[in-house]
């Protein structure tokens, strides 16, 4: 039956479900999000590293079994000589060393350095850089060099040019005397110009709020080395790190990125759900695929550095982790579409639901190439490799080095797919939408000469008389006895909106 002032009996009852909904789905969030906390607080002092001495591996020892020294230095001179110069990697006083055999065909490129730190600093050092043509070609299995390529450094060795900065590795010579040799290229002022470019970027275009994603992300490279990874080498479990970790880079990132919000949480719990979700789909991915991880020369030498460290629960830790930027793009995008549609005039959270299901849609199919692509283009050079390898297509996608870049894609891709649905759920949920509160409040406008036509049965045809002036050409109808001014020179359509009609004027 219906009610006064109600366009059908049960209206009152559906227009408390928003009202309801809010408080519950609000709190839901609060007490999920205070729980993760408490358990992400709870694991870090589980899992907190003891900060003790670690042996330093092979590859990064020096000739003494310390650590590498290396000090700053800058080619300023180079010339074309015969190879096996003695003076190679000795310090002396002048530049001018005793080279012989210069020529311009040389086979090797003779670097005058000057050291500019450490011990040495002024001093200058001579480095020896072979080129192709110190390859005599004539041994049993010997590589016939490429047209064009004699006068190019070996493979493996630096392509150094005058006023290069560099980075020299010492070593003790025979005689006790250190030795330089190259190490590094110093990078220092350039890494620090494309960081000042890079952070002057994303402040100019997102102003303060970007500004606080630069001191998240610092945060998200602090909480890596200062727990992710000393914990790691003590032996604890790589996934349960990773996990925690994930998940306080998460909290902090996206708060102070974003604000202290629903917004903001509904994408935090969305991405948290989805994270979890991107570990569970990793481990069925390396178990069910029988991903090693072995493939890889830094994996090989960290299993015999530290044979405690598990292998497969490092690359599952590495699938968790590589899925946290991806994730937090969408889940913030999500969020944000959900909470402005509402904003905008959806009447409804299953329409606000909808409206921003469509613009995640086209975010997965962007999300997903960008994902792929990413991998694809870290893997280039063993693409290139597999590339002549003769080997049957489906024989190269399935060994372990690509398989590991092809699980990444589409753990990533799925955890995408499912994350949005997810996060615009929540969103939705937390939103309100401003199209039902605009409709409870607005005024009835006072149109004259229009009518609301209703389909229930024996209606009532509402009358709204104006004053008409003599000559505005309008007629008078009875419609069962209740009067109604129709206007003749313009004509209205009935538009049909569910359960009432509206008149809209040509």
């Amino acid at each position: 039956m219906s009610h006064p002032g109600h366009g059908h009996g049960h209206s009152h009852n559906l227009s408390e479900i928003p009202a309801v909904l809010s408080p519950i789905a609000r709190w839901i969030v609060i007490v999920s999000l205070a729980v993760i906390g408490i358990g992400v607080v709870a694991g870090a002092v589980v899992l907190w590293p003891s900060n003790s001495d670690h042996a330093i591996p092979m590859q990064f020892r020096s000739a003494d079994g310390g650590s590498i020294r290396a000090v700053d230095g800058q080619v300023v001179g180079q010339v074309r000589a015969d190879c096996l110069n003695p003076l190679a990697g000795t310090a002396q006083d002048s530049a001018q060393f005793q080279i012989e055999g210069v020529t311009d065909l040389g086979p090797c490129i003779q670097s005058t350095v000057r050291i500019d730190s450490g011990d040495d600093e002024g001093r200058y050092t001579l480095l020896e850089v072979p080129t192709n043509r110190a390859q005599s070609g004539t041994e049993p299995g010997a590589s016939t060099q490429s047209r064009g390529s004699p006068d190019q450094p070996q493979a493996g060795q630096p392509t150094l040019n005058t006023g290069d900065k560099l980075r020299l590795s010492v070593v003790p010579g025979p005689d006790g005397t250190p030795r330089y040799t190259f190490f590094d290229f110093n990078r220092t002022v350039p890494t620090l110009v494309w960081a000042f470019l890079f952070v002057a970027a994303i402040t100019l275009v997102a102003a303060w709020r970007g500004f606080r994603s630069i001191i998240g992300l610092a945060f998200a490279f602090l909480v890596l080395g200062v727990f992710t990874l000393p914990a790691i080498l003590d032996g604890e479990s790589p996934v349960a790190v990773a996990v925690v970790s994930s998940a306080a880079i998460l909290f902090v990132v996206l708060y102070l990125a974003h604000g202290v919000s629903l917004r903001t949480s509904s994408a935090l719990l969305g991405t948290l759900m989805s994270l979890m979700l991107a570990g569970l789909l990793s481990w069925l991915a390396i178990d069910t695929m029988h991903l090693t991880g072995l493939s890889g020369d830094q994996t090989t030498n960290l299993q015999v550095y530290q044979g405690s460290i598990s292998i497969s629960g490092l690359l599952l830790a590495g699938f968790i982790i590589g899925t946290l930027g991806v994730l937090n793009d969408v889940t913030i995008t999500q969020a944000s579409a959900a909470f402005e549609l509402a904003a905008a005039g959806e009447s409804t959270r299953l329409g606000t639901f909808r409206a921003a299901m469509r613009v995640g849609r086209d975010h997965i199919a962007s999300t997903v190439y960008t994902l792929v692509f990413a991998y694809a283009g870290s893997a280039l050079p063993l693409l290139l490799l597999f590339s002549v390898a003769q080997q049957p297509f489906g024989s190269l996608i399935t060994t372990d080095a690509v398989a590991v870049e092809l699980a990444r894609s589409f753990v990533g891709g799925i955890a995408i797919a499912l994350s949005v649905p997810l996060t615009t759920v929540i969103a939705a949920a937390l939103a309100r939408p401003a199209g039902r509160a605009r409709a409870a409040v607005a005024p009835t406008p006072a149109a004259p000469a229009r009518t609301a036509t209703r389909p229930e049965t024996n209606r009532t045809t509402e009358a709204r008389t104006t004053q008409a002036a003599p000559d505005t050409g309008r007629r008078r109808v009875r419609d069962h006895g209740t009067q109604q001014i129709e206007p003749v020179e313009r004509p209205s359509s009935v538009v049909s909106t569910g359960r009432h009609a509206k008149i809209e004027d040509d």
